[in-house]
């Protein structure tokens, strides 16, 4: 028998493809400890599922203990720009903290503003699918990650934050190297660049925010420095920082490599693409969703293990009430949440390695689940629909020009580039 593909984050061979390691994962037991990454790797569709909204794992320790408790070191002072700015926004507190900061984040952020995003979100997404025609109109490829998957993003952002046109080249270098320090084999260099970067965006925003509290305008970024909960709580200057730092990473490094993943899954199932094209009105919307599922954009969430507990395969409990079959993880260890895994589970999607753009129903588990479920959702959801529209519709002929390769990254994973025809 061949032995089972290899679970290796790291690898840029899994990387590209790490569904056969996946579905190894999947028959084995219901958690499996890697060493090399240091961490309980969890792949069931039901148990990732159950996991993200366990209140006994939390994105972080540190209300509950100091890092020697956890037998952790000492973070080094060059990482202390990136953790400071990080832990000041909710991806990495957990409640009382959490539960205040999303509260007041999500009255500036609100569903309204999402759904008036939407006009200029499709125009966007038109002029930028018509660059893509000229620039492709001599049947020269084309870069669709330049020139579509990445400015759509950034563009709708920055405008949403209320960031000056003349400052938007600064965002992307920023996002992405804080993005960096998320990944498995971040090292030095990595970290003296994310929190070079958490100090430079800081500073930026921080007398961009002053701006907006002299002359306020129609922008997140205003309604940030406004918002107000019952008892006048208010987001301090470091929770601001970090809140816009946080709608920046999770709002464009994750779209950006969604729609790249997405629109490539769609050109490599030609009958799909041409029953999108044929019906797009129809099939728009389960077609990003089955985008969002088939090649995710962020297939590992990291949870730390708060009490201990047991994951069986009938579901996770305590140590003294466990099952035969479960393995016993203790207080302190780190779990690997493998959604790209849970996605692609045939326990709970028929064919889940068959892309099917009519996909219905469709509980992919690529926006994570409970209190920590992405507040950007709505916003990706909109610049993926609106790009892969105007994609089905104004350019029929779009094909792709060759294999594309994956960015070394796991936990964010993505193309370099994604090179297409149009005609």
């Amino acid at each position: 028998m061949p032995e089972p593909a290899a679970y290796q984050p790291t690898s840029a061979r899994f990387v590209t493809d790490p569904y056969p390691a996946f579905e190894a994962l999947r028959a084995g037991p219901p958690a499996r400890w890697d060493e090399a990454t240091g961490q309980w790797v969890v792949s069931r569709y039901p148990l990732v599922d159950r996991l993200l909204r366990d209140r006994r794992l939390g994105r972080t320790y540190l209300h509950v203990a100091e890092h020697a408790e956890f037998d952790r070191p000492a973070e080094p002072d060059y990482l202390q720009p990136f953790w400071a700015t990080v832990r000041n926004g909710m991806l990495d507190r957990e409640p009382p903290d959490h539960t205040r900061l999303r509260r007041l984040v999500s009255a500036a952020f609100t569903a309204r503003r999402v759904r008036e995003l939407g006009p200029r979100i499709a125009e966007l997404a038109g002029a930028l699918v018509g660059d893509v025609l000229d620039a492709g109109s001599d049947g020269s490829p084309v870069d669709l990650v330049a020139v579509l998957a990445e400015p759509l993003p950034v563009t709708v952002i920055a405008e949403l934050l209320g960031v000056p046109e003349a400052d938007r080249w600064r965002l992307r270098p920023w996002s992405a190297a804080i993005c960096r320090m998320f990944e498995l084999d971040a090292d030095r260099a990595d970290g003296e660049a994310a929190s070079a970067a958490c100090l430079e965006f800081g500073d930026y925003l921080s007398r961009l925010a002053a701006l907006r509290r002299a002359e306020p305008a129609d922008d997140l970024l205003t309604a940030l420095t406004q918002v107000a909960d019952a008892d006048g709580d208010r987001l301090s200057s470091g929770e601001l920082i970090g809140t816009c730092v946080l709608l920046l990473n999770a709002g464009h490094e994750a779209t950006v490599n969604a729609t790249g993943n997405g629109v490539w899954a769609l050109l490599r199932h030609p009958d799909q693409h041409a029953r999108l094209r044929a019906d797009p009105d129809g099939l728009l919307a389960p077609s990003v969703e089955e985008m969002l599922r088939y090649d995710c954009a962020t297939p590992m969430f990291e949870r730390w293990v708060l009490d201990d507990i047991a994951i069986g395969a009938d579901g996770v409990g305590t140590t003294a009430d466990a099952g035969p079959d479960a393995v016993p993880v203790r207080r302190g260890a780190e779990v690997a949440l493998l959604l790209g895994s849970a996605n692609r589970d045939p326990a709970v999607f028929t064919e889940p390695d068959r892309f099917d753009v009519g996909r219905a129903p469709n509980p992919h588990l690529t926006f994570g689940a409970g209190i920590h479920f992405c507040l950007g959702a709505p916003l990706a959801r909109a610049e993926l629909a609106a790009s892969v529209g105007a994609l089905v519709r104004r350019v029929p002929k779009l094909a792709p020009v060759a294999e594309p390769a994956y960015k070394p990254g796991f936990v964010v994973r993505g193309l370099h580039s994604l090179p297409v025809t149009v005609r």
